[in-house]
């Protein structure tokens, strides 16, 4: 839809946005193109080595991180940002190759734990190498030290705008 288009049909309907720059819609788009492609190519990378996609190579990695190889399902949901029926979902398929296995909390009846196992560890621990080598080569590789710290400043400017810090924001970990 053409600016013009699209402002007359807001306007209409009693309302006008502030278009994007040309500059602004070209770094966007080159935004989406680069993510798209980066994330289509560690999914596909996990998906030839390890039988997974991305988001449970993460998972993985979450639970290796954590206490005792043990998060909550809640806290798991929160800091992959995704919603909890997505992540029950990963964890059944998790569960099925014998990777992870969920724990009741025995403080909370309504409470689990998504738990690493040694199956688990061990497939993290043969997957990693090949992993680390393609976001290395599809992204370190390719930055200069000085557009690596202005990406991580950058990245981390944009996390912070998106996460609410008032009580009922729509989360996904909360749907």
């Amino acid at each position: 839809m053409k600016q013009t288009e699209y402002d007359d049909e807001k306007s209409a309907r009693g309302g006008a946005g502030k278009w994007l720059s040309a500059d602004e819609q070209q770094v966007w788009r080159a935004y989406l193109h680069a993510t798209t492609l980066l994330e289509d190519h560690l999914d596909r990378q996990l998906q030839r080595d390890a039988r997974m996609p991305h988001i449970y190579f993460g998972l993985l990695v979450q639970l290796s991180e954590a206490p005792k190889r043990r998060l909550r399902m809640t806290e798991l949901a929160m800091s992959a940002k995704i919603t909890r029926s997505r992540l029950s979902h990963a964890i059944a398929r998790l569960e099925k190759n014998g990777w992870v296995r969920r724990e009741d909390c025995p403080s909370d009846k309504r409470g689990q734990f998504a738990v690493l196992t040694d199956a688990g560890l061990d497939v993290l621990r043969e997957t990693a190498p090949g992993h680390v080598s393609a976001v290395r080569q599809a992204l370190f590789d390719r930055l200069t030290p000085e557009q690596l710290k202005s990406l991580g400043e950058i990245m981390r400017i944009v996390a912070e705008g998106l996460q609410p810090k008032e009580a009922g924001a729509d989360l996904p970990w909360l749907r």
